[in-house]
């Protein structure tokens, strides 16, 4: 009896102590807080006029002659130099592997711009190369059906602009990041063709 006693009592310092420290977490302290190790989650956000995080993508931003959605950044955190974007289709799978449909990369968008206009980037960004190998953003198209396809926007903030060719893709600019990334956000967008 004494020990199912000890044993509960035990039970229960643990699940306390592990819930004080999330919580300590949350409010960025503990393994949370800076310089401390562990997880530093700059509140880096990314937002846009164009549909709503995790909603329809209206069929003005779709397809090859889409127009590249515009959006803001805030929360960069104290470094950033410049932003890069991978825009991709996380439900379709490329030549039996992991790879999915990339649409869309750009690179050295300044900090100071603090997001990119519809239609258009910054002075000074670079588009990379799509899955079609053409320098330019293609909207979503995936085909009328019963579920939507979820496209997402991941930004980095960068401490550094990258010297990359424009005819770089995806894998290219995911090495070239490596060391500099202070930050990353996501968008979400779903669609199927006939909305």
């Amino acid at each position: 009896m004494r020990t199912k006693m000890l044993t509960s009592v035990l039970a229960v310092m643990i699940v306390v102590g592990v819930g004080a420290e999330l919580a300590a977490q949350g409010r960025g302290e503990g393994r949370g807080g800076r310089g401390r190790g562990g997880f530093n989650l700059p509140p880096l956000l990314m937002q846009s006029d164009a549909f709503p995080d995790g909603g329809i993508v209206p069929q003005k931003y779709a397809g090859r002659g889409g127009v590249q959605p515009g959006f803001t950044f805030t929360g960069a955190p104290e470094g950033t130099v410049s932003y890069a974007i991978i825009f991709h289709d996380l439900d379709v799978s490329i030549g039996g592997n992991t790879g999915d449909v990339l649409h869309w990369v750009a690179w050295n968008i300044p900090a100071a711009a603090a997001g990119i206009p519809e239609g258009s980037l910054p002075a000074g960004a670079v588009h990379g190369a799509n899955i079609t190998g053409q320098n330019a953003y293609m909207g979503p198209g995936a085909p009328a059906g019963p579920r939507y396809h979820h496209y997402v926007f991941e930004l980095y903030a960068l401490s550094a602009n990258l010297d990359l060719p424009a005819t770089a893709g995806r894998d290219e600019l995911l090495a070239a990041m490596g060391g500099k990334i202070v930050a990353k956000s996501a968008y979400v967008g779903r669609y199927r063709s006939g909305e």
